[in-house]
């Protein structure tokens, strides 16, 4: 292999000379075209398999004989700490959160649950990890329908203003306004509160990416809890009623119990969880509206009383561990915890030590000759080990990473 022109590699049969007529110039422009639309294509199918896709599916996405309360359900639609590789444009993102079904809208919010597990029991006051999902369902439902309406996480408010102009300005399943972002240079109120989760900072990369979104909506409702703990002493199940009612109108403090505020929030988004729960709708592709009739009975009730409430939610530290793994990731090139190389991995484009969706992007970018590759890169990209770079060897990474899912 030619080290020194790894450009070189051949996409074609034929190498065409690099001379500037007309027709050539076309010819790079429609190739290049050509390749980008592959590598969103593959992206796209690299990160949600269509085997996961359908939004009929009724069967659960994770390994059943996993003990979820123990263990969480493992993140089993691989998805990464992004939705997408740094450096997606946010077109193509927006396309990849609006193409989640409804499942995989909701295994991305355990997801996050269970990579901060321990925190989130405390600060939530609940040890029935199935109960917190349900509740972030409740959430979800009342923000997003969960994507129920075809929007995927692909779900956007307030923005007539401009981008970050307006505290309203939200989007994802949550509905994570651009408040819960860091952005020094604002005249919002900080949410500087929280330095157990990663403070993304305000830009459209962070804030259109349906994970980290997720990410962000969990870190603003653990800042609420702080909220109605320490400003309002707030106790019992009212902690976490009040922080649900601080998401959704910035305060956190009691305004009693018939207010429409809580009746139209943070109640009906418990009674939601319930019947999710009840009901066994944790891990389908089934959702309900907001004040749907499915959940009459559990409306009819005191969901905080009669079925959430554990114990106190504490705001104690939580002692330092490793962060939670996942079994791979589909749209980041790392891993959280990095493997000993054993020998040259094919596939491994990005050199991260495990194969992902980042790879194929890495490989299509090349492809489309708006990247370049060490010679050790080129290597792991030659699927079938002929010396060439080419649409086959993207084909057989494609197929790869789908037998991986």
């Amino acid at each position: 292999m030619n080290t020194e022109h790894l450009r070189g590699l051949q996409h074609v049969p034929m190498r065409i000379p690099q001379i500037r007529t007309e027709g050539s110039m076309i010819y790079m422009s429609i190739r290049r075209k050509l390749f980008a639309a592959l590598c969103s294509t593959v992206l796209l199918l690299t990160a949600m398999p269509p085997e996961q896709i359908s939004a009929s599916a009724a069967e659960i996405a994770h390994d059943p004989s996993r003990n979820v309360q123990e263990e969480g359900v493992g993140n089993p639609f691989n998805f990464g700490e992004r939705m997408a590789p740094e450096g997606t444009s946010i077109e193509e993102l927006r396309a990849i959160n609006h193409k989640m079904t409804v499942q995989q809208v909701k295994y991305a919010l355990y997801k996050e649950i269970d990579e901060h597990w321990d925190l989130i029991s405390l600060r939530f006051g609940q040890t029935d990890r199935e109960k917190v999902y349900a509740l972030f369902l409740g959430v979800g439902t009342l923000e997003s329908t969960l994507g129920g309406n075809g929007d995927g996480a692909d779900i956007e408010t307030a923005f007539s203003e401009g981008f970050g102009v307006s505290s309203a300005h939200a989007y994802g399943t949550l509905q994570t306004a651009v408040t819960a972002f860091k952005d020094p240079g604002t005249s919002f109120m900080q949410e500087e509160d929280v330095p157990e989760l990663e403070w993304y900072d305000l830009n459209e990369a962070n804030f259109y990416d349906a994970i980290i979104s997720n990410h962000m909506g969990v870190r603003k409702i653990i800042h609420f809890i702080r909220q109605a703990m320490v400003d309002y002493e707030l106790t019992g199940w009212q902690v976490v009623r009040g922080a649900l009612k601080g998401h959704n109108t910035g305060w956190a403090n009691f305004t009693g119990d018939n207010d429409g505020y809580y009746k139209n929030y943070p109640d009906e988004g418990a009674a939601l969880a319930q019947w999710y729960y009840e009901e066994g709708h944790l891990y389908d592709n089934v959702f309900t509206w907001t004040k749907g009739e499915v959940a009459a009975k559990q409306r009819a009730g005191n969901p905080w009383e009669d079925w959430w409430y554990d114990k106190e939610p504490s705001l104690a530290e939580v002692s330092a561990q490793p962060k939670q793994t996942t079994e791979s990731t589909a749209a980041t090139g790392t891993t959280s915890d990095s493997k000993p190389e054993q020998s040259m991995l094919a596939g491994d484009v990005n050199l991260s030590n495990d194969v992902t969706a980042a790879d194929a992007v890495l490989l299509c970018k090349y492809l489309a000759t708006s990247e370049t590759l060490t010679k050790e890169q080129a290597q792991r990209g030659d699927m079938n080990s002929d010396g060439k770079l080419n649409v086959i060897d993207l084909t057989l990474l494609k197929r790869l990473l789908l037998s991986k899912s």
